[in-house]
């Protein structure tokens, strides 16, 4: 009989896993991975920022990394350094500077490995009530967003043209991935929220036919990845979001493996990014 704490695991776990498959297939497309991984080491920081102050720590996250979004565009603004370099300087300053505040905190009584690494066995009814309304709000907007956010992945300048506002829609899909990454935290953990937003988008490329089964890909594979990762972590008594990560790494690997002849892809025109489907 499968107690009552596991089910919520999995539960929780596919249903960041869904909301995840669609986010991660932008971020392969637009060459985001980074960006992804410096609003998860901000995490840290919001962490910190929501003991200090006393704050829902959802929120706390939530907000420093929306603020991290907006600096970083700020800065890409200015041209006087290159996006990996302001995303490289943001990432480490933001998780140090989080470690940090932290280390002044004595009295604060915290599980670090469980915040780098995820505790998705301690998940409770309240966290599933905010994973599946975050699923269905992240779900909407992504909908909404669905043709200006491709259309920008295609070519900024044709986005442009057409009065799509690719900018508007790219800061609207930060807002997002923070949005994830804030209810992630606790299941998967600071260093292995990209991982899951990449891994199951760049094993759906493989099977995907067009963006949006690709899309719909990404979040089975999430999903069958996060059951296969939660049910060998009880079998193999192994931590449960490394083992989670550990088997959408194992369905990558199955997906290089040459089944059959693959199409040929289509390129990006201009902008460099990986190609769509």
């Amino acid at each position: 009989m499968i107690e009552d704490f596991f089910t919520r695991a999995l539960l929780a776990a596919m249903g960041v896993a869904v909301m995840s498959g669609p986010l991660g297939c932008f971020i392969l497309w637009q060459r985001m991975a980074y960006f992804g991984e410096t609003l998860a080491h901000s995490a840290l920081l919001g962490l910190a920022f929501s003991f200090m102050g006393s704050l829902p720590l959802l929120l706390s996250v939530f907000s420093l990394a929306v603020g991290i979004s907006l600096v970083m565009v700020w800065l890409e603004s200015r041209k006087n350094w290159s996006s990996d370099a302001i995303l490289g300087i943001l990432s480490h300053a933001s998780l140090a500077l989080g470690l940090v505040i932290l280390s002044f905190m004595p009295m604060v009584s915290f599980d670090m490995l469980g915040l780098l690494f995820g505790d998705i066995l301690a998940v409770t009814n309240e966290d599933l009530v905010i994973v599946f309304c975050g699923l269905m709000l992240i779900l909407g907007f992504m909908l909404w967003l669905w043709r200006p956010l491709l259309a920008a992945s295609v070519s900024w300048e044709i986005a442009e043209a057409e009065g799509q506002r690719p900018q508007r829609s790219r800061l609207l899909f930060m807002v997002l991935l923070a949005l994830v990454i804030a209810i992630a935290m606790k299941i998967i953990g600071i260093l292995l929220i990209t991982a899951l937003l990449i891994i199951p988008a760049a094993t759906a490329r493989r099977f995907a036919t067009s963006p949006e089964s690709m899309a719909v890909w990404a979040s089975v594979i999430g999903v069958a990845a996060s059951v296969g990762g939660l049910y060998g972590s009880l079998q193999f008594d192994t931590p449960s979001g490394p083992s989670i990560v550990v088997a959408a790494l194992v369905f990558f690997c199955v997906s290089l493996v040459p089944w059959r002849q693959r199409r040929p892809v289509r390129e990006q025109p201009d902008q460099g990014g990986e190609p769509l489907p």
